[in-house]
């Protein structure tokens, strides 16, 4: 399994007749760009951490790495290691005296909770080749904070 580093390229709200979604998109700095769709509470709390906005109270990603920095874990990185079905699933890799923790979570919660403690999220080389669109094949899109303020 290779893992590849990969950093968010932005926040959407995806637009289609049918729906209107809000997505996260990963970028490995080439030319693959991962579309994942996410609820519209994470999608503002990954576009709050992207854009190191301090807000008024802390949102649960805030809470739970002040639990964390608490009780000495360290969030080391996120990885996001396959797809089924169109369901992608990550793990979020912890350290508390010298021990590693693998833990299951949503890509979502882990990507937000990745920018907030700026730490490394890294994609399986295997997600990457089966799930990653070019730029053209992405649906109509128009930026979170730019919808959010209609």
């Amino acid at each position: 399994m290779t893992q590849v580093r990969c950093e968010v390229k932005g926040v959407f709200m995806a637009i289609s007749d049918a729906a209107t979604v809000p997505l996260v998109i990963l970028t490995d700095g080439s030319n693959h760009l991962l579309p994942i769709f996410i609820g519209i509470w994470e999608a503002v709390s990954i576009n709050s951490a992207k854009n190191h906005e301090l807000l008024p109270r802390p949102f649960t990603h805030d809470l739970f790495l002040d639990m964390c920095a608490r009780f000495s874990i360290t969030v080391r990185f996120l990885q996001i290691d396959s797809i089924e079905d169109g369901v992608y699933y990550a793990q979020l890799v912890l350290v508390n005296d010298g021990h590693e923790e693998y833990i299951d979570c949503r890509p979502s919660d882990g990507i937000a909770l990745a920018l907030r403690g700026d730490v490394p999220i890294f994609v399986d080389e295997s997600v990457l080749t089966s799930a990653a669109q070019k730029n053209e094949d992405l649906p109509k899109m128009v930026d979170l904070a730019s919808f959010l303020n209609k």
